[in-house]
């Protein structure tokens, strides 16, 4: 497996979606997402994220699922990556990971890390990550 890392800025639409029958008493949020990638990752994602807020400001919790189709240094398929979020008063860690065994079609064998930053309200994206060798 070669070690690669691709980089560059995405675009994402959110929008609220109805909780599932019987959940309004989690106090969950739900939401379904769409992500346009730009550079060394060029795809589209769609995804689901549920996320709790607290009575504590800035306290706060997200998990998320998003199948990405596209292409990967010049490698087409698919992969699905997987979100866990926190903010604890005002602290924020995250952690999303490709799913083991996901990657399809030239993507197979994918595995990796995606971190997100934002500035100015833009959203920049690096990306770890390791595909087999031809």
């Amino acid at each position: 497996m070669t070690a690669s890392i691709a980089k560059g800025s995405f675009d994402v639409q959110l929008t609220q979606a109805p909780a599932a029958p019987g959940t309004e008493a989690a106090k969950l949020g739900r939401m379904s997402l769409r992500k346009q990638f730009h550079g060394g990752l060029d795809a589209v994602s769609l995804g689901e994220m549920l996320g709790v807020r607290t009575d504590i400001p800035d306290s706060a919790g997200y998990v998320a699922m998003e199948r990405v189709e596209g292409s990967l240094a010049g490698r087409k398929g698919s992969f699905a990556l997987m979100h866990m979020g926190e903010m604890n008063r005002g602290k924020q860690t995250l952690t999303i990971r490709v799913v083991p065994d996901s990657g399809t079609d030239e993507l197979a064998g994918i595995s990796g890390e995606l971190s997100i930053e934002i500035k100015d309200g833009h959203h920049f994206y690096e990306f770890r990550y390791q595909l087999p060798t031809h």
